[in-house]
């Protein structure tokens, strides 16, 4: 399989008329990384990918493959493999035969034909049903195919558009191992699209959340997760409780604050003084029930609850009215009254609404280069 070691975006930019669907997109992706484009629909992922694989056309920066320069080269020649959200099969052709097309295409000699879509239909498991027609097939499956056919081609990189989004949640579980055990396997250079968070996380080895076509952060699954760089990434990485909060005192990187008139301490993400309004983002896992012997207690009346299997998922109210969700073991009931505990470390305080800008575009954050298989 052809190899590379870098592949740089830079400054990469794509408008549709006044609107700039992607805005200065700065990367470095290392040769077998697995990279992951997150964010909602419409923040510029997908025109990141349809930009790489030379469908969509830029209007400002510039692509490079180690020294050369490839955003002026058409999309065949540039060696890319990819893998649409729909599949896009030939349904009058059998299974090996919309693994081989692209090969024919290519000119490939017959023997070595056979041999690589043979060799790609047994890599995702499909060899008993290589004389199927797709429309014979299960989406699962059918999505094999379509993953078959881009690796056959040993391609320099593996582009996937929101490839398992039509997909019951089973078989999503099911592919999304598949496609990190190829990746691995074939040593594999992968630009993952999706807007799911769970999917990034578990897949990729950097994750690049996008918003309004502008990068917010970039960096490690843990990273993104654990130290998200604004509001932004926070509410999409899972800190579902945004609440207002005051600024009575700052402790070196801690602040201690008020909340609905209780205390509450978290780790600054932005710079804030005593006297200052701020958003303290906490995950709804890391809220408690208070025990006995808990200090900074923050009072809620139940409001609603649902049963998700060994836990229950909580919306209650504050004192000033505000909501907040958390998950517990115990069985709660509406109208009952708690008491909430959050740790230091698991809540992080941002500036208020108005007082935070959108950042400029994220820069890349330097790694090292993945070890090739």
């Amino acid at each position: 399989m052809s190899r590379f070691s870098t592949l740089r975006l830079e400054r990469v930019s794509r408008s549709f008329g006044r609107h700039a669907a992607l805005h200065a997109l700065e990367l470095e992706i290392q040769g077998g990384e697995f990279i992951a484009l997150l964010g909602p629909s419409g923040c510029g992922k997908s025109t990141a990918l349809n930009c790489l694989a030379g469908l969509l056309p830029l209007t400002g920066g510039a692509i490079h493959l180690d020294a050369e320069r490839i955003d002026g080269i058409a999309p065949e020649r540039r060696g890319f493999g990819m893998v649409f959200q729909n599949y896009a099969l030939f349904p009058h052709l059998t299974v090996r035969g919309n693994v081989a097309f692209g090969l024919k295409m290519a000119k490939v000699p017959k023997a070595d034909i056979a041999r690589r879509a043979d060799r790609a239909l047994e890599m995702v498991h499909l060899t008993a049903h290589a004389h199927k027609r797709p429309g014979q097939l299960s989406g699962g499956q059918q999505q094999r195919v379509a993953i078959a056919r881009a690796i056959v081609l040993e391609p320099r990189l593996v582009l996937m558009d929101e490839p398992l989004s039509n997909l019951d949640a089973a078989l999503r579980l099911e592919m999304r191992t598949e496609i990190r055990r190829l990746h691995q396997s074939l040593g594999l250079t992968t630009v993952y699209v999706t807007h799911d968070q769970e999917e990034a996380l578990s897949l990729a080895d950097r994750l690049v959340l996008l918003r309004d076509g502008v990068m917010q952060q970039v960096g490690t699954p843990e990273e993104v997760y654990g130290r998200p760089a604004n509001r932004y990434v926070a509410g999409f990485m899972g800190y579902r409780n945004m609440l207002d909060v005051t600024v009575t005192a700052t402790h070196g990187g801690h602040l201690s604050l008020r909340l609905a008139d209780a205390p509450l301490t978290g780790l600054a993400r932005d710079s804030l003084a005593p006297g200052g309004h701020g958003i303290a983002a906490i995950r709804p896992e890391d809220l408690d029930v208070a025990g006995e012997n808990a200090t900074g207690r923050i009072p809620a009346e139940i409001e609603v609850v649902e049963y998700h299997g060994r836990e229950l998922a909580v919306q209650a109210r504050l004192s000033d009215g505000q909501r907040v969700h958390f998950r517990t073991a115990d069985r709660l009931a509406p109208g009952a009254r708690v008491d909430l505990t959050a740790a230091p470390d698991r809540v992080l305080v941002f500036a208020a609404e108005g007082t935070q800008q959108l950042p400029e575009p994220a820069k890349n954050l330097p790694r090292q280069k993945a070890a090739t298989p």
